[in-house]
């Protein structure tokens, strides 16, 4: 049985992985392991496969690359039930809306919106859509797929860097990774992305951007919260998933 349970444990990581992350209907687990972080880039890629096949085919069907582009951002929010959107809303509010750090989480708690995360999701997903509509216009659909598995990976870096700000929440009940797995995670999500674009400079400036827009979020959390909590992942995930497709451009 322990040889079996080893054998089988990046299938369940993998499954599990997608149960957070993702609303397609896989079969779920009740309890998320943290070291499963590791594949988090392999999930960024499912979903990043799932909406580009919706943007490709509108494009076939002869719509314009914007809109192309706004379907592909609304199958990437399907698909997560815009679970990363969501973190980001909320850290933007709690981290520029509070003076103390209690109030900050507060408010990163409260499920309103205000005027910080809702200019948040609208910058945020302008520049989303404009750095789509780019590389769907030039044809560059890879780029687009790294994108996606390399913004997964800071997450994971993040989860295990910080500890938690708050005891309770998604964030605290999956746990930390260990570095090893965020490790992993990094590699692996680089390994995707150099393949996929198959051109030194891109994943280069790609990855470089990535972690400059996560380091951020994290040094900026670590002030004003004194760790991470799982809004201030989906953040992370945001800004570097558009960060690198900037940088793809580039």
């Amino acid at each position: 049985m322990p040889e079996r349970d080893t054998a089988t444990q990046p299938l369940h990581d993998l499954l599990s992985a997608f149960g957070l992350l993702t609303r397609l209907p896989l079969p779920q687990t009740t309890r998320h392991r943290a070291n499963a972080a590791w594949c988090w880039p392999l999930v960024g890629l499912g979903v990043g496969a799932v909406a580009l096949g919706i943007g490709w085919l509108g494009l076939q069907a002869g719509v314009a690359p914007g809109t192309a582009a706004a379907l592909t951002m609304g199958a990437g929010v399907m698909v997560t039930g815009a679970l990363h959107q969501d973190g980001l809303a909320d850290t933007a509010d709690g981290l520029f809306g509070g003076w103390t750090p209690e109030r900050r989480l507060d408010i990163m708690k409260d499920s309103h919106i205000g005027s910080y995360g809702t200019l948040a999701l609208i910058i945020v997903s302008l520049a989303l859509w404009s750095a789509l509509g780019g590389l769907i216009a030039a044809g560059d659909w890879v780029a687009i797929g790294a994108a996606a598995a390399l913004s997964r990976a800071p997450m994971a870096v993040t989860m295990a860097a910080l500890p938690n700000a708050r005891k309770a929440g998604l964030s605290s009940n999956v746990g930390r990774p260990s570095r090893g797995a965020a490790a992993i995670a990094v590699v692996l999500a680089v390994l995707i992305c150099a393949g996929l674009t198959q051109d030194l400079r891109q994943t280069l400036a790609m990855v470089v951007a990535c972690a400059v827009a996560s380091l951020w979020v994290a040094v900026t959390a670590q002030r004003k919260i004194g760790g991470q909590t799982g809004d201030i992942l989906g953040a992370t995930q945001q800004l570097s998933l558009v960060a690198a497709l900037i940088a793809a451009q580039m």
